[in-house]
């Protein structure tokens, strides 16, 4: 039996008398609660089944910077975030760090405490925190927003649309998603003859290759980018470690580059650059051909299921393969 971590420890000692606490209320306050909601109940399907609201929700608490970045582009404010780490956000979503906007954890280890006091109406987690969904369940209706990369069009759609329905969105993502499609139909006309990609993420000096159904399919699926290799592990966070020898071998056309390193909205790629210059990587004909591609870290690594990511995505591979 793998042993919890102090924090973790902490936090499972804590959440008994946090559930204790909020329990004592709700006899008192369902009533009141469901009226002040309004509108009918609202089912939503996700990614650990399904969850019943009381009716459009209020008061919001985010585990997940794709939601977080799509609530906050369809007007929704979340009234609880995670801790973020300095230069983690873009400047749109800037204000979610500062102090008026209540912390509620990590995206690993929520202050539960912190979350029982917002009394919140709907939590939600994703990818990172979909692992404390239970606990979290236990505290105020959740919701599971994890998309499957193996299946990531689809996947996609369905959890926006869940969002969307959720705070009555419905057109306008209907709208967006409907373009994203479009776009992707574009794309991957074209992809088939942009040649091999490899999809690479450097940090510090190693490098880790990603393919289909991984965390960066998109490139290969739906996009249609052809990819060095179809094997690559998909359920690795960090990828499947690979030599300058082998990306040498594979010889890619078009190199896609995450700089772990680098700071959100960076896309010179300041240490994967320094990194990957060495006679194997140059010998490449992505390297020769300079189609070696830096991906921005905010919408390529820590939201890559927002609706403006997903949009970001695409016009980058659609300007690497041109």
């Amino acid at each position: 039996m793998p042993q919890l971590r102090p924090r973790a420890l902490l936090a499972a000692a804590l959440l008994p008398a946090v559930l204790a606490l909020s329990a004592c209320g709700t006899s008192e306050s369902a009533e009141t609660d469901q009226e002040s909601s309004g509108g009918e109940e609202i089912t939503v399907t996700h990614a650990q089944g399904e969850t019943t609201l009381d009716g459009v929700p209020e008061k919001v608490v985010v585990f997940d910077m794709s939601v977080l970045s799509t609530l906050d582009e369809l007007g929704v404010e979340p009234v609880g975030v995670p801790e973020m780490q300095d230069g983690y956000l873009p400047e749109e979503l800037a204000h979610y760090a500062e102090d008026d906007v209540a912390k509620v954890g990590s995206l690993f280890e929520p202050d539960y405490e912190a979350v029982n006091a917002l009394e919140p109406d709907l939590i939600i987690v994703a990818a990172r925190s979909a692992a404390v969904y239970p606990e979290l369940s236990e505290i105020a209706p959740t919701i599971d927003m994890t998309i499957d990369n193996a299946d990531f069009l689809n996947s996609f759609e369905e959890r926006t649309m869940a969002l969307a329905s959720i705070f009555g969105k419905e057109a306008e993502v209907t709208e967006r998603i409907d373009a994203i499609k479009a776009d992707i139909a574009e794309v991957s006309e074209n992809a088939s003859d942009a040649g091999r990609a490899l999809i690479l993420r450097v940090e510090g000096a190693e490098a880790t290759a990603y393919g289909p159904g991984s965390r960066y399919g998109i490139i290969h699926d739906p996009l249609g980018v052809p990819a060095v290799e179809d094997d690559f592990a998909t359920d690795a966070r960090h990828g499947d470690a690979v030599s300058f020898e082998f990306i040498a071998e594979a010889n890619p056309d078009i190199m896609f580059v995450q700089d772990r390193e680098a700071p959100v909205g960076d896309t010179s790629g300041p240490n994967a650059t320094a990194v990957l210059d060495n006679d194997l990587v140059n010998s490449t004909n992505a390297a020769k051909n300079d189609k070696i591609v830096y991906l921005e870290l905010f919408t390529w690594y820590l939201a890559p299921g927002a609706l403006s990511s997903v949009e970001a995505q695409i016009d980058t591979v659609r300007e690497a393969i041109a």
